[in-house]
């Protein structure tokens, strides 16, 4: 139902169209009324009382889907604080209406005094906090510890069923949770993978939406950060749409990416489900796109398409390797040492004459560094950097 008018004070839709609704109710049998447009609490408390349903809006729907998705505690407590601190901010009047008489959504609050239930639900909040601020300094311990391990970081993000645990799957070869539902993922999963000799570490992370709720953003901030944090990102978009759609949703993501603090970070938009459309229609859509979607790659996560394509885009981007030639002492002290090198480095040749060991390699400046300073502390000698 659509109506273009100033918003009723009562209703948010005008008493005859609340009228239509309640019919629309009845002859349907719902179970509840969503409204797109945001729904003051004195408003969903006389929608409920005219059509014998709950009212909710946009937000609480989003709340509502986040809730049943939520698999992690961290999910769970983001969720939690986001309803909370909707609940401050109409808690008075909530208590004010409950006291009137109980309607869908307004019951068990007839107890409450309105400051009594304010504070309740600001304990609630600081108690949930404290709880989010905990396992966030598990996650900075983790970041920092992958880190130390000198892999560059790549985030997907994207729309919300765009593909993006598809492509994860794809990409790491595991066996993340994928649906035909919105916010499958709202959490983070990180996964070691290895291209053309190359390890990165790969996080997929919550889907983006249309006018998310800043509440929400916040809420989500410290699983938003790992797209802060990583050095490239993979905007999956859903090719097989309408083009509008996709311009608009691919306008959402770049605006979210920028909201999030993250615009800086490389991206490479990855225009997934072309096994859906024709070569042509794909041509077409690429075209169309370019100027709003940065180094476009067409492929297909599910049937596995042009994914060498979009791992050498990835290559091309993060090339920031450099090469090490070095020569090493062969004694049991540098063994190890030259060992540790496969598992974070590139290890191009490895050769022995005359008790030396003769290692050319590529790895991360910040490596590379590393590796300098043991050689020098094994008397070794650094041919080239």
């Amino acid at each position: 139902m659509e109506q273009t008018r100033v918003a009723d004070y009562r209703y948010q839709i005008g008493a005859g169209k609340v009228e239509e609704l309640a019919q629309m109710v009845k002859e349907s049998s719902a179970e509840k009324v969503i409204f797109d447009n945001p729904l003051r609490p004195v408003q969903a408390y006389n929608l409920a009382k005219a059509t014998g349903v709950e009212a909710i809006d946009r937000f609480q729907l989003i709340l509502e889907i986040f809730t049943k998705r939520a698999t992690t505690t961290e999910a769970q407590l983001q969720i939690e604080l986001a309803q909370q601190r909707y609940n401050l901010a109409q808690a008075k009047e909530r208590v004010r209406l409950a006291k009137k008489g109980e309607q869908p959504g307004f019951m068990g609050l007839g107890a409450y005094e309105g400051d009594i239930y304010h504070e309740a639900v600001k304990k609630q909040i600081h108690t949930i906090r404290k709880k989010l601020k905990k396992a966030r300094g598990k996650r900075v311990l983790h970041r920092e510890r992958r880190a130390q391990l000198d892999f560059s970081s790549i985030s997907l993000a994207g729309y919300t069923h765009a593909g993006k645990s598809s492509l994860f799957n794809a990409l790491t070869e595991a066996e993340v949770r994928v649906n035909t539902t919105l916010f499958t993922t709202l959490s983070t999963t990180t996964r070691l993978v290895e291209f053309s000799k190359r390890r990165f570490l790969l996080t997929d992370t919550v889907g983006f939406i249309d006018r998310l709720p800043l509440m929400l953003i916040e809420a989500f901030h410290s699983t938003l950060e790992e797209t802060i944090y990583s050095d490239l990102i993979l905007l999956i978009v859903d090719i097989s749409e309408p083009i509008s759609m996709i311009e608009k949703k691919l306008k959402v993501c770049m605006e979210t990416i920028e909201r999030i603090g993250a615009s800086g970070v490389p991206i490479i938009t990855s225009l997934n489900k072309i096994d859906l459309i024709s070569e042509d229609e794909a041509r077409q859509k690429l075209e169309a796109l370019r100027g709003q979607a940065p180094n476009p790659v067409l492929i297909s996560a599910l049937q596995k398409t042009n994914l060498d394509q979009l791992k050498q885009e990835i290559l091309k981007i993060l090339q920031n390797y450099v090469r090490l030639v070095f020569t090493v002492p062969a004694t049991n002290e540098t063994m190890p040492f030259i060992s540790e090198l496969y598992k974070n480095a590139d290890v191009k040749s490895l050769e022995y004459s005359e008790n030396m060991a003769h290692v050319i390699l590529e790895a991360t400046p910040s490596f590379a560094e590393k590796v300098r300073n043991r050689v020098q502390g094994f008397n070794g000698k650094i041919e080239k950097l």
